[in-house]
């Protein structure tokens, strides 16, 4: 049995990574420390925590650690700790997504430009990342509209012009209609759009376009004249200040009672090509330099690009450590900043104000979806809490339900809960909706302060009239049920709406239904957010019905062992290959898997030779 206490005791002094497992062995938190045994102990003494912190410390069960020769080994280590197992309460960013780039593959003939997320090694130039990739595409779309080069990926010589050439999208390089020479011009010109040298490429098109109208060639006189005011416009568009340093990501926060929003301006040559926000509500009862350590640590490290400065308001305790790993991964100095005055600090500030106007729109919208809900329901006081239900089964095997909360206009993942079907045996949905409802609106009766909270204002069911019917029926037996125990007892309280999320063929939302069995029209937002309800209760039902199917063929005698978690039967089926070999094996053998200790081990085998 892992003694939390004894194990304290024999922490290093030294760098390194602590890993903390909950009693089914699943990391729940990663960090890194200077010092192990300090690091470590400070979690479990009585002292001055976050909540966050709180929850997480009462549901260790064991911990491990990793010693590395010095803090930036561990800070490495933690990172990558984090992404591959991405524990509960130090996951910031979920999201792994890779940003585009626009590539001008500049090794080619007659180079052609692209949108890709994949920064490769190949002599081609990049330029990015966009944070949006509708930016990105947006810009693509331009050059190729402006500068009329080769449409087609795969470049070869043709014997007629293709469709693109006739509507005049292309100059057809494929036929030879442009020379090698006038075609690097074009590329030339694109390149330095996409630097953001304009100015100068801006003053040659108007030189050109005044050559060319004394010549009387008006067709390329309006050409030219379109694409110098074109690039006048995506110029301006993307001036944000005349900072004249080279790439700059700008960071700045916001915070309420409930949200932390971070939000990142990509400088690049004094424009702004692209922004993008995050929300890190986990994180709002930690200092605002702690949430801008973790954040930075997570989004930059192992990142392909890197800016040569990342400008914030707080100085973080980590920042001389981070820049080293930064300038080692970039190849170049890489630095973070604190501008405490002038052009860097408003611009600062305005990546700030534009977090907080974020957070605003965010409980904006959360309030619209409510009053927009509350009036198409025709409901008589807003859905502040709104729970939705959905049933899985196989067959009529390993039947299941899943719940999801919206609080507030807010999906709350943290407040799904499970259920196992009891009384119910075969395939009859209807029947186990009923048993589910029944069973979750007793947990708040009986106790209001409890896991459930407080009772819904609105219920979801997944499914139509035959599922209403079935919720409806679960309140009725309720109110007779609890009537017949005490008198007094308010049935009011069960009288929540309950509406059905309806699906068309495809398996898709197609609308809401009241018990009356009509159905709501709802604007295109509430339909994505009903949509985004409705996918979320059927993942937590289907993702819990996966894994007790999984759990019934990987059954073992191990199961019934307190101490014995999945990772570590995995581990000594894996070296055994049974429980009975592992009955036969000595205890010094068993010993020599990861956790398990002799008293341990002992168990296993009193326990085993007991099968």
């Amino acid at each position: 049995m892992f003694n939390i206490e004894e194990e304290l005791k024999k922490l290093p002094a030294k760098p390194g990574v602590y890993i903390m497992h909950d009693k089914d062995d699943k990391i729940i938190y990663v960090g890194k420390a200077i010092s192990l045994k300090n690091r470590v102990r400070q979690y479990f003494r009585k002292t001055n925590k976050t909540k966050r912190i709180e929850n997480m410390v009462s549901l260790i069960d064991h911990f491990e650690y990793i010693v590395t020769d010095n803090e930036a080994e561990a800070l490495i280590l933690e990172c990558n700790l984090i992404k591959k197992n991405m524990p509960k309460f130090n996951v910031l960013l979920k999201d792994d997504k890779t940003y585009p780039y626009i590539k001008v593959n500049v090794k080619a003939d007659y180079p052609d430009v692209y949108m890709t997320r994949r920064k490769l090694n190949d002599g081609a130039r990049y330029f990015g990342p966009y944070a949006n990739a509708g930016a990105a595409k947006e810009m693509v779309e331009f050059i190729k509209s402006k500068f009329k080069i080769r449409q087609c990926r795969t470049f070869k010589y043709k014997d007629r012009p293709c469709l693109n050439y006739h509507i005049k999208k292309c100059m057809a390089p494929c036929m030879r209609y442009i020379s090698k020479e006038e075609y690097m011009k074009q590329i030339d010109e694109i390149i330095s759009v996409l630097e953001g040298k304009t100015d100068k490429l801006i003053k040659e098109l108007e030189k050109e376009m005044v050559e060319a109208s004394q010549n009387m060639q008006y067709e390329k006189a309006a050409y030219l004249r379109d694409k110098k005011l074109a690039i006048e416009r995506i110029s301006e568009r993307q001036k944000v200040s005349n900072i004249t340093e080279n790439d700059i990501d700008v960071i700045g926060l916001a915070k309420n009672k409930s949200k932390v929003c971070i939000e990142i301006f990509f400088v690049r040559k004094s424009k702004m090509i692209g922004r993008e926000h995050f929300f890190l509500n986990e994180f709002v009862d930690e200092e605002p330099k702690e949430i801008l350590s973790n954040f930075i640590k997570q989004y930059y490290l192992d990142r392909p690009v890197l800016p040569n400065k990342i400008m914030i308001r707080e100085e973080i305790e980590d920042k001389e450590l981070l820049q080293d790993l930064l300038t080692k991964q970039a190849k170049r100095k890489v630095e973070i900043k604190t501008p405490q005055k002038g052009e860097k600090l408003r611009l600062v500030e305005m990546a700030e104000n534009n977090a907080l106007v974020t957070l605003e729109n965010k409980e904006k919208d959360k309030n619209l979806a409510l009053i927009e809900l509350k009036e198409v329901l025709k409901l008589e006081k807003l859905p502040r809490k709104i729970e939705c239900y959905d049933i899985s089964n196989l067959s009529g095997t390993n039947i299941v339900a899943g719940m999801c909360v919206m609080q507030d206009g807010v999906i709350k993942k943290n407040l799904s809960r499970r259920f196992k079907i009891k009384t119910v045996f075969g395939q009859d949905d209807p029947r186990c909706m009923k048993e589910v409802i029944s069973r979750r609106l007793v947990h708040s009766i009986e106790n209001p302060e409890g896991n459930f909270g407080s009772l819904p204002d609105v219920i979801f069911v997944d499914g139509g009239i035959t599922q209403i019917r079935a919720a409806l029926e679960a309140i009725g037996q309720l109110k007779v049920q609890y009537k017949e125990k005490n008198a007094r007892f308010n049935t009011e309280i069960l009288d929540i709406p309950i509406f059905g999320m309806v699906k068309d063929d495809k398996h898709s939302t197609r609308a809401l239904m009241n018990k009356n069995r009509e159905e709501l029209e709802i604007t295109e937002s509430l339909f994505n957010l009903i949509t985004a309800f409705q996918d979320a209760v059927h993942d937590t039902a289907i993702g819990y019905h996966k894994k007790l199917r999984d759990k019934e063929f990987t059954k073992s005698a191990l199961d019934d062992i307190k101490g014995i978690g999945e990772k570590k039967k995995n581990e000594l089926l894996k070296k055994f290959g049974s429980s009975k070999k592992i009955a036969e094996a000595d205890i010094e053998e068993i010993t020599k898997i990861k956790g398990i200790n002799v008293e341990l081990a002992k168990k296993i085998k009193e326990e085993l030779s007991k099968m």
